[in-house]
């Protein structure tokens, strides 16, 4: 658009809506837009991520025909990337530190309760109000 058109835009809005209601007008014109351009996003980003899954599915036939030998490189960066995949499928969650909790179960399992004795004065005074 240019700016004229712009500009005839602005004029007419004005008309129409009035000063009153157009600031409202304006921001929901920008949040419907700024939402088409988020669902375009991601839209965008879905199709990209079909279309590797599809390179790397036909590169696996590939591999597969050759009976996974002789694969190029191509090939073996997409098995190696197809693994990775299957592997994040199979543990989704990267093991926590394992080395913390151990030590944590031995502090805990060395360390002796505190024995719980009842106070005399408290187990005097309930022996006489019976």
């Amino acid at each position: 658009m240019s700016f004229w058109e712009l500009v005839i835009i602005a004029v007419v809005s004005l008309l129409v809506l009035g000063p009153e209601r157009l600031p409202g007008a304006i921001r929901s014109v920008s949040g419907f837009v700024r939402s088409v351009k988020q669902f375009g996003q991601q839209m965008q980003a879905e199709l990209n991520d079909e279309l590797r899954i599809q390179e790397l599915h036909d590169k696996l036939k590939q591999a597969e025909e050759k009976g996974l030998l002789n694969l190029s490189t191509e090939e073996m960066e997409a098995m190696a990337e197809l693994r990775q995949a299957a592997a994040d499928v199979t543990n989704p969650y990267p093991k926590a530190n394992t080395t913390a909790q151990p030590q944590a179960q031995s502090v805990a399992a060395e360390t002796p309760l505190p024995s719980v004795t009842p106070d005399p004065v408290v187990a005097d005074d309930k022996n006489h109000k019976s």
